[in-house]
Formats: structure tokens, sequence, C-alpha cells
């Protein structure tokens, strides 16, 4: 996986792009030999459904997931849990807890669900996973299916986990905090209790995760992928997402150093995708550029708006790239396999 960006220079010397550096998690990983296949902002349209790829039938029994996703779920926590738990090979379930299945998430992404959470009332799962997002967390909470369900998981020791605003809006009402020790997004810390606080990106105890937000969420995905599957699948897994703290390859200096400035509008960022494009590196891009106020434009290369990403998302982009062919654009990013 890899992005190829093509920042477009415009007639205009005002304010220019500051330049930034990502910085990785803390896990550390062996350097890759090879690499198989791999199995908000009101103006958006951009929708996606999460239904799981189809499961060889000789295949063995996979771990069963539910993640539930209400109206204001964060997006970026959602698809980057769907796709990782996937990839590890777990069979996820989203349930929608409102009376549809297509939900609007925080940043105006729409994500249809597989099912309806009373759908999944009788199911016994191996984990259930919490996104958070407000007012996400709070529609969860006041879903009674989703407490029945969760409160049952965790009283028959199966594993469950929450992250962002969920640990302290969702769980703490319904008493599954308790003896626990925990962490969350920093705007809801102090509603945790205080001596089973833990200011950590990572909190595992009796079966409970917790963690902090979006920038945590691939830690927190692995995290649940390694007590489902192990050691070995969730480094298999992170080896495969790039998730390294070595900086070999980093390159922080422009090849071609150029003064780059987008005037005084809103830079205007093309995002093209197409069949098998990576819903994670979609989404986390259309959600990070938003919210940093980008006029964000999906397009599809294909003869639909409709595509298919690599794990099963279908994501339904805003125009056909021949719709805008002749449009200028800031900046123009690529996200391919």
């Amino acid at each position: 996986m890899s992005f190829l960006l093509l920042l477009l220079p415009q007639p205009s010397t005002a304010t220019r792009l500051s330049p930034f550096t990502i910085s990785t998690s803390t896990i550390s990983l062996k350097p890759l030999s090879t690499l198989s296949p791999p199995r908000s902002i009101p103006n958006s349209t951009l929708s996606i459904s999460t239904s799981p790829p189809p499961t060889p039938t000789n295949a063995p029994p996979p771990k069963k997931v539910l993640l539930p996703i209400g109206f204001g779920t964060e997006e970026m926590e959602a698809v980057i849990l769907i796709h990782v738990l996937r990839r590890a090979g777990a069979h996820v379930t989203v349930a929608s807890v409102e009376p549809q299945l297509q939900v609007e998430a925080a940043s105006g992404t729409k994500l249809v669900a597989d099912a309806s959470i009373s759908e999944c009332s009788d199911q016994i799962f191996d984990l259930i996973a919490l996104p958070g997002g407000m007012p996400g967390s709070a529609r969860l909470r006041d879903c009674d299916a989703l407490r029945i369900i969760t409160c049952k998981q965790a009283e028959e020791n199966r594993l469950f986990g929450a992250i962002n605003a969920a640990p302290a809006v969702t769980l703490l009402p319904w008493g599954l905090l308790k003896r626990k020790k925990i962490t969350c997004h920093p705007a809801f810390f102090h509603k945790l209790p205080t001596f089973w606080a833990v200011k950590s990106n990572i909190q595992v105890s009796n079966g409970l995760t917790t963690s902090r937000g979006p920038g945590t969420a691939y830690m927190f995905a692995l995290t649940l992928v390694e007590q489902l599957f192990g050691e070995s699948i969730a480094r298999e897994v992170a080896e495969f997402l790039l998730m390294r703290t070595d900086d070999d390859n980093v390159s922080k200096k422009e090849f071609n150093e150029i003064d780059w400035s987008v005037g005084h509008h809103p830079p205007s960022v093309l995002i093209p995708i197409a069949h098998g494009s990576e819903e994670i590196e979609v989404v986390t891009l259309i959600d990070i550029l938003r919210r940093a106020k980008a006029n964000v434009v999906v397009a599809s290369v294909e003869k639909t708006l409709g595509v298919m990403a690599s794990q099963g998302t279908k994501i339904v982009a805003d125009k056909l790239i021949s719709d805008i062919q002749e449009s200028a654009h800031d900046l123009i990013i690529l996200p391919v396999i």
C-alpha cells in the first residue's frame, strides 16, 4: 500500500501550506520481506456499506465480532476496526442501533450496517468492539438491546472493548468499568473513576480493552486481534499495514522545492477511488482532510459511483471522474494497493 500525492500549484502568493509530520504508533516490527495480496462535513455524499467478504466453505469457523454504530459514530474508528479485524480473519457484524441500517457518522460519511442490533440479540460473539465519537457513543448507550448484549458478554467473561468517548459515555453508565483499569479520550477522562483511570493509549484489564481516539485506533484494533488470534497474526496484519516506527524510509524533505500556495480559499482535494481501493486509506484521508476544512471530492474512476473496496466495503463516491476532468484542484491523492 502506498499513496501518490500530487500537489498542484495555484497562481497565488498568499498563505502557504505548512508541512507536517505524522508520528506512527509505538509498535516495533521487523522489515517486510514479501507482501501477500490483501484478502463533518455536511457536503459529504460518501456512503459505505460494511458487508463482510464471503467466507470459504472449507474454512474453520471464524471469530465473531459485533461492532455497533449509531448516528455520530466516529467513522475512522469504525472502519479501521472493521478492516483490521476482517483482515485478521474475523467475521465482523456491523449492527445499527438506529431504526434504519444507514447511519450518518461524525464527519458526514454514511455507513450502511449489515444488520439491526435487534437481530444480534440471540448470537454469541467472541468480541464486542464499540467505536467512539459523539453523539455516537450516547446513541450506543441509549440502545437497550446493545446494553443487554454487552452486559451478558461481560458477565460470561468474553472480550469487549471501547475507544474514544465510549468507555466513559457508554460503558460507565452500564456499570461495566468496575474494578477495571481504563482509558478514554482526554475530553472525557474526568468522567472515569479516578483510582482506575490510566492515561495510556491502550489499556487491557480483565477482558476489557480501552483506547483514546482515532489516532490510536490501529493499535486498539491490533490489540484486539492479538487477543483473538495471537501475537503472530497481529504482527502479520501490522506488517501488511506497514505499521512501523523506524524512519529508514521516511522522507521529510520535498523533492522539488516549490512555494506551494492555495490562496485564500479552502483547499480543494481530489481523491479518486476504484475497485479494490483500501477503505481505511480512503476514509482516513477524507475524515482528516475534512476536519481541516478542506473541500474533498471523492471521484469514482469506474463506470458507476459505487466501488467495491478491498475488504468488501462498498463506497459510493461523490462524482464520476469523467464529470470533473476539467476541474482544478490544489491536491490530488491516489490511494492504491
